[in-house]
């Protein structure tokens, strides 16, 4: 028999709440946490608004923050939810076996130095281009070291094994917006195969920067819906016009069952399924059939050793976009059959904005935390239906529903695309 793998601990930082108490009210009552860029001066770009974090403080999770000087809002990010996702396991009261104990993230970038680097592009025109001696003179001189150490994206996984002596394997993906829930994937399949006995996974993401903004505006991913931020993210409605860029991180403590029980750990769950593949077919856009995502559902189904009308809820990518909601929605109808019009399904991008490489993890929580109390969160800002988009997903008020297991989608550009299956514990 494989090792069966539970979650013992959870913790996240998102734009609608910076504990799983505060993100799981504001989930339950359709809060939004959209609102106007205050990161930076975004008055001149096409999209203003984004899903910020806010009242966040290191310190409120960390004594010593001097180690984090220089570390960006994905470090941070990663380390508030971490923290509270270690303590909630009880790992910090009664470690484990070190050598045993590893990290894997699906974290990407947490700032750029954009107005740095900027003004060192400036500063070496020379004819008309950029003078690469002068560039590099001004770089030596005005960057510094530890800033853009803290940049590079296998940062976060190396402070996390720090932070908690976490010796076993370490590692991180950053499979765009199916990252963390890769991530979480990979991680199970460490403790399956006795690699591990317990794995931190998840993931922390920042894009809110002008590079990222300006990135997702060049592709018209994002919503342009200036003048209503809130109403913004509207998956799976036929009036939806872009996604809402947002931040934060989102982590669990996955452990082996048995592990799990001779320490006297509460079990939130357990990762039943795992399934990954990949498009193969274009850098932004899904397979217009659907195939990738319609493969990893089936394959965690498989993995999960389940049959569509095992699962109760289903936790959609639904990004809000043209393409993945109405795409979206055909891959479920390939996997589910005709019991996909049975299965309530839901987004909870309406509200915490799209957490990029996060996303995936924060969703996972979302699921575990809809298995605990029965309760699915809803998809808000729908209102229109859309002919193409013709399932049940949960409009604007949360439902009250048994949910035994829960399927949680993460499709990311590039064509990858994640599915797990998480379900109640049975002993």
């Amino acid at each position: 028999m494989r090792r069966r793998v539970v979650v013992t601990g959870m913790g996240c930082v998102t734009p609608v709440g910076n504990s799983i108490t505060d993100f799981w009210k504001a989930l339950r009552e359709s809060q939004s946490g959209v609102g106007q860029i205050t990161h930076f001066d975004a008055s001149r770009f096409p999209t203003r608004f984004a899903a910020e974090v806010k009242n966040f403080d290191l310190q409120s999770y960390v004594e010593n923050i001097e180690p984090f000087a220089y570390a960006g809002r994905n470090i941070r990010f990663a380390i508030g939810a971490a923290e509270q996702a270690v303590r909630d396991s009880g790992l910090r009261d009664k470690p484990v076996d070190p050598a045993r104990f590893g990290i894997y993230l699906g974290a990407g970038e947490g700032q750029q130095d954009f107005f740095l680097v900027m003004g060192m592009i400036a500063h070496s025109q020379k004819d008309g281009s950029v003078d690469l001696e002068r560039f590099t003179r001004e770089g030596l001189e005005k960057l510094h070291a530890q800033t853009e150490l803290e940049q590079e994206p296998n940062m976060p996984a190396g402070h996390l094994a720090a932070l908690f002596d976490a010796q076993g394997p370490n590692l991180n993906c950053l499979t765009a917006c199916a990252a963390s829930s890769q991530a979480i994937g990979e991680a199970t399949e460490i403790i399956r195969r006795g690699d591990a006995d317990v794995m931190l996974s998840g993931g922390a993401h920042s894009m809110i920067h002008p590079f990222g903004v300006t990135g997702f505006n060049l592709l018209t991913a994002l919503s342009t819906r200036n003048t209503d931020p809130t109403a913004a993210s509207r998956p799976f409605d036929r009036d939806r016009d872009g996604f809402v860029l947002g931040e934060g991180a989102g982590m669990v403590v996955l452990e082996e069952l048995e592990h799990a029980k001779a320490r006297g750990a509460q079990i939130y769950g357990e990762i039943l399924g795992y399934g990954s593949t990949a498009d193969a077919y274009r850098v932004t856009d899904m397979h217009p059939e659907g195939r990738g995502a319609t493969g990893c559902m089936k394959m965690a189904l498989n993995d999960a050793q389940l049959n569509g009308d095992d699962i109760d809820y289903i936790n959609a990518h639904g990004t809000s976009t043209d393409v993945n909601d109405k795409v979206e929605t055909m891959a479920i109808k390939n996997a589910f059959g005709e019991t996909s019009r049975k299965i309530p399904i839901s987004s909870i991008k309406s509200m915490t904005g799209h957490l990029i490489a996060a996303a995936g993890s924060v969703e996972a929580i979302a699921c575990l935390l809809s298995i605990r109390d029965n309760v699915m969160p809803p998809t808000i800002n729908y209102h229109t239906p859309d002919p193409e988009c013709d399932l049940d997903y949960i409009p604007n008020e949360a439902r009250d529903k048994r949910v035994r297991r829960a399927l949680s989608n993460s499709f990311g550009f590039g064509g990858q695309n994640v599915s797990l299956v998480l379900g109640e514990f049975k002993g």
